[in-house]
């Protein structure tokens, strides 16, 4: 486990001091103890804002981790073994040495030490101290609901842990899920958690009361607890304090439309000309177009520099177009296609290849307005963590599952209605289908089809091929695995994720997941 890094340092620093004291008596200006600090407003704030700052570092391992391990993507690149790591992961031959589900399972755990620290030191009443605490509450409950979705059975960890409980075992299903509940529950109770005066307001980017219900709805949907999860989505949707955004859809992750309507969580990148290295990241140079294999007549369109690692498969344009037809709203919004890009002076350089199937994403464009110094490394877009229309769609499921037809009905209609489709009734099949288009390339389809039980049909041969497209848009298909044992998604492994090798070796009681 990966507590030990921050809970060491202190334990090394206090007994240094402790020493120094010893051998010289002579007490350490300017130093103040660990256990004495959090006392303050200030204090408190910095350490709610830590477990902030965890949750934007997020980024690279949350987006392009969660869309490699879907039927959504390609694992792109000017040609195979540009990014090994991706390909692992879009392919599912990797091991519990993958790079990028190590980071995410550290980082979520950094966000559960740091959530303990708040709930172990900040003791003070005042509305900062209490906020403080709530906010933790939801970060701790957040951070497990994603452990236990893609790893099944973690160790808990609800306190900062002494050295001799370190190496904690399994969790079980019971306790996590109840440690998730009970965080939630107590933290939306309090009264101490902001909301937004209303869907308009710009102004509250901290854990809202909202989001909170938001984890809480989902937890219970995913333990089929239905009509406790409809409640908790109905609860937002009642509150007013959200609406779809309706300033085109392909703006809704735009730079420029940073904590719209819709939006319900996203951690802040700021502009600031002063510390502009606060925002170093590769994400959106990653998310980019391939552009070395490109020639881009206006850089408006896209910067210069792009590395194309996150490809939409032709089957998911498939899935698009056969909902909402090649000119669909949404479809358009998210998606381009080759002779779209050509249209905006975009054309392949002559004699190259890269990985595509001819589809561009948009949604998640690259956008100039976005950088600053070293275009594409400092950006100052926000992670966007969660809207309104997921609320709406598992509100869907929900209702439906708990035998309310109409609200289901209603709920999947309001998402449809905004993509500029006709009415249709909910089924579990169509709200699978508006969640993939709705909220493609957002980071939840993974878990998705894990609990639907389709991962298997969706991803069963992928890895198989993998696309090449030349400068007259010709495709062919290479095979670089030939042994289907080992590539694809397996039944009996796959359902969960690995646990981490480095976890594994420094914690022997941590039990792997089956086929790993």
């Amino acid at each position: 486990m990966k507590k030990y890094i921050y809970i060491i340092p202190v334990l090394a620093a206090t007994m240094a001091f402790s020493s120094c004291q010893d051998k010289l008596n002579i007490p350490q200006h300017g130093v103040q103890s660990y256990e004495n600090y959090y006392q303050t407003d200030e204090e408190a704030e910095a350490g709610a804002n830590a477990m902030y700052l965890q949750g934007r570092g997020l980024g690279m391992n949350y987006v392009l981790g969660k869309n490699m391990l879907t039927d959504d993507f390609w694992a792109g690149g000017s040609s195979r073994g540009d990014n090994a790591d991706l390909e692992q992961l879009n392919e599912f031959t990797f091991g519990t040495d993958q790079g990028y589900l190590e980071g995410m399972f550290t980082s979520y755990y950094q966000i559960i030490y740091k959530a303990n620290v708040v709930l172990g030191h900040v003791t003070g009443e005042s509305a900062i101290m209490k906020r403080s605490r709530s906010e933790a509450k939801v970060f701790r409950a957040w951070a497990y609901f994603e452990l236990i979705t893609m790893w099944g059975n973690p160790p808990l960890v609800d306190h900062e842990l002494l050295p001799s409980e370190y190496s904690r075992p399994n969790g079980t299903t019971e306790e996590l899920w109840g440690l998730v509940e009970k965080d939630l529950t107590e933290a939306i109770a309090s009264g101490d958690l902001p909301e937004k005066a209303n869907a308009d307001d710009k102004t509250v980017w901290r854990l809202t009361k909202q989001f909170a219900q938001a984890i809480l709805g989902k937890a219970y949907l995913w333990q089929g607890k239905n009509k406790e999860a409809a409640d908790e989505f109905d609860n937002i949707i009642k509150s007013g304090k959200y609406r779809l955004f309706d300033g085109g859809y392909d703006n809704i992750l735009s730079y420029n439309t940073k904590h719209n309507c819709e939006s319900i969580l996203e951690f802040n990148r700021v502009k600031d000309d002063n510390n502009p290295y606060d925002n170093f990241d590769m994400l959106y140079v990653m998310l980019g177009w391939r552009t070395d294999r490109l020639n881009i007549a206006d850089p408006s369109v896209h910067p210069s520099n792009g590395w194309g690692f996150v490809v939409p498969q032709k089957n998911l344009y498939d899935a698009f177009v056969a909902e909402e037809g090649e000119k669909g709203y949404r479809l358009n919004g998210t998606l381009k296609t080759l002779a779209q890009v050509n249209e905006m002076g975009v054309t392949i350089i002559p004699g190259s290849t890269m990985i595509n199937e001819g589809y561009f994403n948009w949604k998640l464009r690259y956008e100039p307005d976005a950088f600053g110094d070293y275009v594409g490394m400092i950006h100052h877009q926000n992670l966007r963590i969660m809207r309104y229309a997921e609320v709406l769609l598992l509100a869907a499921e929900a209702h439906l599952a708990a035998g309310n037809q109409d609200k289901a009905n209603q709920y999947l209609n309001e998402v449809r209605t905004r993509a500029q489709l006709p009415y249709k009734a909910a089924t579990l099949q169509a709200i699978q289908l508006e969640k993939r288009l709705e909220l493609c390339a957002e980071g939840t389809r993974f878990q998705d089809m894990l609990r639907w039980g389709i991962a298997y049909d969706c991803m069963k041969d992928q890895g198989k091929n993998c696309p090449l497209i030349d400068s007259n848009g010709d495709i062919k298909y290479v095979v670089y695995n030939t042994d289907a044992n080992k590539f694809g998604f397996k039944k009996g492994k796959h359902e969960r994720l690995p646990y981490p090798g480095k976890e594994i070796s420094l914690n022997p009681n941590i039990e792997q997941n089956p086929g790993w």
